[in-house]
């Protein structure tokens, strides 16, 4: 009897939200789609509706490193990917996880400011980002603004911006920087130290909640499935146009 492929396996340190588009919920479509297992620790529930956030929950840490010790000590990842991670003390303490379990590909897509720029998180769970977590990550996924950030002035030059977000020994994948008719994502690769942009058309989109989890998950699929960094980003690429180009479950309000 032919034995099947070995399945990637991909764990999240996350938050839930209900609407089902970004989060873990959007993360777990996105490996199932890709062909990879999903498994996951939740950091934080949040409360909202189509037009705002009414709260945020946070779980308290130890309950979250044991999550994923449960799963880490017993099963194992192929791949750990992190979401939302509200606090300095959630971000150390997953991070204590992280360097116990540093066999796999870990991506780290940081959750730190909004697409208008608003910080999200504490100065203290930055700094928490910068010394503990991103030098344990493969990749980093920062969208435009949150990239913006972290470098402390608009991006002006893709190879010395993503060059200098590597300074953590991390590759970079900064998503959505605007060029005419045309988002691009642009992939360094710190291990060849080669620049690799993705271009799309802009889309007129009704929802664009949890997007960059989605392809941050894609990626993270590929990785457990043993692909490179460069073809995982590619694949992943080719996934969200398919995603966002074809059928979408939208949501609308309810009357």
């Amino acid at each position: 009897m032919e034995k099947k492929p070995k399945t990637g396996k991909v764990f999240l340190i996350a938050g839930s939200e209900p609407l089902g588009s970004a989060g873990v919920q959007a993360d777990i479509k996105a490996i199932t789609r890709c062909g990879g297992w999903a498994a996951a620790a939740l950091t934080c529930i949040v409360d909202e509706d189509v037009n705002r956030i009414k709260g945020i929950h946070h779980l308290p840490a130890e309950l979250i490193v044991s999550q994923a010790e449960s799963f880490l000590s017993t099963v194992g990842a192929d791949c750990i990917k992190t979401g939302v991670l509200p606090t300095e003390e959630i971000i150390r303490a997953v991070a204590g996880v992280l360097r116990r379990y540093d066999r796999q590909p870990i991506l780290i897509d940081p959750v730190i400011v909004n697409f208008a720029g608003e910080q999200l998180v504490s100065d203290a769970a930055i700094k928490a980002y910068k010394d503990e977590l991103f030098p344990l990550a493969t990749l980093i996924t920062p969208n435009i603004r949150e990239a913006e950030f972290l470098l402390g002035h608009s991006f002006r030059n893709p190879e010395e911006d993503l060059q200098r977000l590597s300074q953590w020994g991390c590759s970079v994948l900064v998503k959505s920087v605007v060029e005419g008719r045309y988002l691009v994502d642009y992939l360094y690769d710190r291990t060849t130290g080669t620049l690799t942009p993705h271009p799309k058309k802009k889309l007129q989109l009704d929802d664009r909640n949890g997007t960059g989890d989605t392809l941050a998950s894609a990626i993270a699929t590929h990785l457990a499935a043993g692909e490179s960094l460069p073809v995982a980003v590619t694949r992943a690429e080719a996934y969200m146009s398919y995603f966002l180009a074809g059928p979408r479950y939208y949501i609308s309000v309810a009357k």
